[in-house]
């Protein structure tokens, strides 16, 4: 088993909380995990990217290699757009439809949106609006990483049972929206694996 993922968004939406789930995850279930420093959370609002190399062996190294990566999961969709190039061709890239706007020059949706769906594996949401329905806006990220769950290789039940390790101080009704959020998430990308099989 072997899983190379990259994490993108920007800072503040909460990619070290994906992060520290599925290594947390990844750990509790005996595999092997190296993560790659993550860049730009100095700065809120700036780009976000992080490798996270998952495997039941040694890992040689924590940098993914160019286009081998197995999966984008991505908490903004232009983010997700910036490292397909990463990406192997049997890969998923698993993104949020909401954009965070912080350029004048940002792309326009309609083609950003139709560069998403012209990816043949992917799974796009708008994870803000889930989010919001469960009424925990700032669980958006736990959403994306919901839809990215069918595609990990680790357990369900170790990804919720690392949000209950992660949020065990902020207390049950945090960590209940997080577990809602991330079955909210599988929900989606289960539906959309569904109608690209028919």
């Amino acid at each position: 088993m072997k899983k190379d993922i990259i994490l993108a968004g920007v800072g503040g939406q909460g990619i070290l909380s994906i992060a520290a789930t599925i290594g947390t995850a990844a750990l509790n279930a005996g595999l092997h995990l190296k993560q790659a420093e993550v860049h730009g959370m100095s700065q809120r609002g700036g780009d976000v990217q992080s490798n996270l190399r998952i495997s039941d062996r040694d890992i040689a190294s924590d940098l993914i290699p160019f286009g081998k990566a197995d999966m984008i999961i991505s908490v903004e969709p232009m983010e997700s757009l910036r490292y397909l190039p990463m990406l192997s061709p049997e890969g998923w890239l698993i993104t949020n439809t909401k954009p965070y706007i912080n350029i004048r020059n940002y792309p326009e949706m309609d083609k950003l949106l139709a560069e998403i769906e012209s990816q043949p594996r992917h799974i796009s949401l708008d994870a803000d609006e889930i989010a919001r329905e469960l009424g925990s806006p700032k669980s958006a990220n736990m959403v994306i990483l919901g839809a990215a769950s069918p595609f990990l290789d680790i357990e369900y039940k170790e990804l919720q049972e690392a949000i209950r390790n992660i949020f065990r101080k902020k207390g049950d009704d945090v960590i209940q929206v997080n577990l809602d959020a991330l079955q909210a998430g599988r929900d989606v990308a289960e539906k959309q694996i569904k109608l690209s099989l028919k």
